[in-house]
């Protein structure tokens, strides 16, 4: 028998060998990546927790001294209710005291000299008349009794000015309400027009609260607007947006707005934290999802939703109202009852197929 040479054998059993590897099975799919979802629940509008802010009085008047001087009494505290007229600090008298006698002194000089002139002139008057005087001559003594009569009332003035100025080293409130601050103490030297104490009226008082820019149209048009605060929770009170600021804060990027409140009653105390609340503003429900479920695709922020007829992934942007420490509010891209990936997020790819977890409560 012939044998064969060793390639041929070699190239039988390479044959036999790939025959042998193409039969063999692919290697089985990935299992489907294990998601944890949450079912979507939505709430009513009106238990969002609104905006927080502070009871401020509408009016709230800075006071000060109308003179300069140096204060040498001050009769109120922070939180004194006062009443319109009521003294609340004192200047040294003493300078205004010395101008009031200058004062008065030039105005006795200034009489003295306005009564010898009138005598003069009604001796020279008669003079005239006599022929003993020529026109010119009355005509100067009736110049200098003139001027000595507009000297009589500027001194007149000038006495009324330096009393005004005397009664100014008192210091009154303007209006009834309460001290909010004081900024200047017994001792100090004050500038005439600086803030010694501020007075805020008890009359209308206010919340005044930080909006974001996508909700000043919310804030605007909200058709009721209700206030609750912290000190009297469950009790509520109608408010009405009175001003929103024209520009926002450089550093929170948010606007100032002061909604009135329009049945405050004593219970509402200035810088006592109050809740506003936006009813009826919002078109159906909302719903709050973890800041781990949101996906930023570009600038806008997106979720991955869970078909659960093909258990592929889907990623749907979503308009987001507020973000929080307790998550994400959402008020619109989502209904009621879909799933939402919680967690993992960047992982996926869209028409990715997923196993779904046990549902979590958001």
């Amino acid at each position: 028998m012939k044998r064969l040479p060793s390639a041929a054998i070699v190239g039988v059993i390479g044959a036999s060998l790939l025959l042998a590897g193409c039969e063999r099975e692919a290697p089985p799919p990935l299992p489907p990546r294990i998601v944890n979802v949450l079912k979507v629940e939505s709430v009513k509008a009106d238990a969002l927790a609104g905006y927080t802010g502070d009871v401020r009085a509408r009016y709230e008047t800075a006071l000060g001294f109308r003179v300069p001087g140096k204060i040498a009494a001050r009769l109120v505290d922070v939180g004194a209710i006062v009443k319109a007229g009521q003294p609340l600090a004192r200047l040294d008298p003493a300078d205004q005291q010395l101008g009031i006698d200058a004062a008065r002194q030039q105005t006795v000089a200034a009489q003295a000299s306005f009564e010898q002139l009138r005598s003069d002139l009604q001796r020279f008057t008669e003079l005239k008349k006599d022929g003993f005087i020529s026109a010119a001559e009355l005509d100067r003594h009736t110049a200098a009794f003139e001027v000595a009569k507009a000297q009589l009332a500027q001194s007149k003035s000038q006495l009324d000015i330096t009393r005004n100025q005397s009664a100014y080293t008192v210091l009154t409130a303007d209006h009834d309400g309460v001290v909010t601050a004081i900024a200047a103490e017994t001792g100090q030297v004050v500038a005439a027009g600086q803030m010694v104490a501020k007075v805020a009226r008890l009359t209308e008082k206010e919340v005044l609260v930080s909006v974001p820019e996508n909700r000043l149209d919310a804030f605007r048009g909200a058709p009721e607007i209700a206030i609750d605060l912290w000190a009297s929770p469950g009790k509520f009170y109608a408010g009405k947006v009175r001003e929103i600021s024209p520009a926002a804060d450089p550093v929170t990027r948010t606007f100032a707005a002061r909604v009135t409140i329009v049945d405050a009653d004593a219970a509402v105390g200035l810088g006592m934290t109050a809740n506003v609340y936006l009813r009826g503003n919002d078109a159906g429900t909302i719903a709050r999802l973890p800041a781990t479920a949101v996906f930023q695709k570009g600038d806008a922020p997106a979720v991955w939703i869970v078909d659960p007829k093909s258990s592929q992934v889907v990623l749907r942007p979503i308009k987001v109202a507020r973000f929080g420490d307790e998550g994400v509010t959402v008020t619109d891209g989502l209904a009621a009852g879909e799933m939402v990936v919680r967690a993992g997020v960047h992982k996926l790819f869209a028409g990715e197929k997923v196993r779904v977890i046990a549902e979590s409560a958001p």
